[in-house]
């Protein structure tokens, strides 16, 4: 009978779970991003990147910013096997696991800002890999909801 019970409460458990979904707030709005802030490229913490990858990718913890509407805002800084960098500023909305480039800083050292920027879903295949690793590694607190303080971030992506 014990078995029987068990069954049955993993059964609702699992069909509880299953239909479980993050809420998002229908009134949301997202502030406007800040011009791109200066970055030091002799400050970076490196990003711990899939072997496949590459490019070398860091950020500067001078740059992180959490914004009133909980979006992670930093530049992030690219180099290629020749040392020529560029960096992109964005955000990343942990509530609904999204990344936004606003602009891109080229080997030319001017920042161009993206027209019309949109939001598009964080996953370990999109293209660039390195915003799925910053918010598996310390932008994103438990999947869905932003770390606590910049400095909560900056330790996550240190250890």
């Amino acid at each position: 009978m014990k078995i029987k019970n068990l069954f049955w409460l993993g059964l609702t458990l699992a069909a509880l779970s299953a239909s479980a979904q993050v809420v998002i707030d229908p009134d949301w709005k997202e502030t406007e991003a800040p011009a791109p802030p200066t970055f030091n490229k002799d400050k970076l913490i490196p990003l711990d990147m899939p072997n496949y990858v590459t490019l070398k990718f860091g950020v500067d913890p001078a740059t992180l910013i959490i914004t009133p509407d909980s979006i992670v805002r930093y530049v992030v800084v690219t180099a290629n096997t020749t040392g020529s960098i560029s960096a992109m500023y964005e955000g990343i909305r942990c509530a609904t696991w999204e990344v936004k480039t606003y602009a891109r800083y080229s080997a030319n050292g001017q920042w161009s800002t993206v027209r019309n920027p949109q939001w598009e879903g964080l996953s370990d295949n999109r293209p660039s890999k390195h915003a799925f690793v910053l918010a598996r590694k310390g932008i994103c607190d438990s999947g869905s909801t932003t770390a606590n303080s910049v400095a909560d971030i900056v330790k996550a992506l240190k250890n």
